[in-house]
């Protein structure tokens, strides 16, 4: 359907041209209602044939290949033959309309008022004209059709990007998860069967929400709560655990999984050799942005940033791809608080 509606106003544009062009050749005849010249429409045949020529065949075969020597070097051999044969042919034509009786002065009078006499110069801008715009019109065709290719390879490109980061995010989610159940299932703790009801909910949303471009930020924000809660499940101490949501959510949606590793994060560092959590976490949503943040108490004991796995470098290369000017991500860290804070512009 694309196609045929790109064919459609491709021959339109065409059509359009040539009754502008006809039009631009009979102008100055029927404003002095002067007689059409005879070979008007070998003109016409002509500068179709030229353009034609040059539309299909010289400007893919020469110019889009770079080879602009020979481009220029054969369109302007084309066109002074063109006007040459078409010159021929009009004074032939002129030559029937003389009077057989008038004598040898009176025909050359003629010949020296007849403008095909004189007319090469003009027969060159003639051709020039329609063939300079079939040149012009085929390399922005094939300008735009080569945009066209470029948004969809980029498009292609992004979501099998995209697509990857998914794949590395969802194994490492699932792995932390299931050590938080395992954790309490070690433990015999009476909240590993809620743990796991909580991980169901996790899976379901990213099961059906998670694998599309948008979901739902009310959906996002249940998915947290979920996680926060899976968490407060697991470690000892939770006292210090807050979560504040404020703003409405509705009609509004986000690509998914873009708070989680920062989220997973913050518990795996906020977390003490005491098992004591210190992780605040808060999401404000207004008409045009949500602003996030996380800020955690660095633990007594911590990993190096280089072992701490590909949550992070996922969520930044994933908000290169899906908010490339509509986003802002603060990272801080003085020895004691390691804060995020991201801005999202809906």
């Amino acid at each position: 359907m694309v196609l045929k509606k790109r064919y459609f106003w491709q021959i339109l544009i065409h059509v359009i041209l040539w009754l502008f062009f006809y039009g631009l050749l009979l102008y100055p005849f029927i404003s002095q209602e002067r007689p059409f010249p005879p070979d008007l429409h070998i003109r016409f045949i002509f500068s179709f044939l030229l353009f034609y020529i040059n539309y299909y065949y010289l400007i893919p075969k020469l110019l889009l290949k770079k080879n602009v020597a020979n481009y220029i070097v054969i369109s302007i051999v084309l066109i002074i033959i063109f006007g040459l044969i078409v010159n021929i042919f009009g004074n032939l034509a002129f030559l029937k309309t003389i009077p057989t009786e008038l004598n040898g002065l009176q025909k050359k009078h003629l010949r020296s008022e007849n403008p095909e006499f004189r007319s090469f110069f003009m027969s060159i801008i003639t051709f020039g004209i329609p063939y300079v715009v079939s040149s012009l019109l085929r390399i922005y065709i094939e300008w735009n059709r080569n945009e066209d290719l470029r948004k969809i390879t980029e498009n292609e490109k992004v979501n099998s990007e995209l697509q990857f980061l998914k794949t590395q995010l969802n194994p490492h989610f699932l792995f932390n998860s299931l050590n938080a159940i395992y954790s309490l299932s070690v433990k015999k703790s009476e909240k590993t069967s809620e743990a796991i009801i909580n991980l169901s909910e996790l899976m379901r949303y990213m099961l059906y929400e998670a694998d599309k471009d948008l979901a739902p930020l009310s959906k996002e924000i249940e998915y947290i709560k979920n996680y926060v809660q899976l968490q407060r499940l697991r470690l000892s101490d939770t006292e210090n655990v807050l979560l504040k949501i404020s703003g409405e959510d509705k009609q509004k949606s986000i690509a998914p999984l873009l708070f989680i590793s920062f989220i997973e994060n913050a518990f795996k560092y906020g977390t003490d050799f005491k098992g004591k959590t210190n992780v605040k976490i808060s999401l404000s949503i207004f008409d045009d942005a949500i602003h996030f943040s996380v800020i955690n108490k660095i633990g007594a004991y911590r990993k190096e940033a280089k072992n701490s796995g590909v949550g992070l470098t996922n969520i930044k290369n994933r908000l290169n791809l899906l908010y490339p000017d509509s986003h802002e991500l603060f990272v801080e860290n003085d020895g004691l608080n390691y804060c995020v804070r991201l801005t999202l512009k809906l």
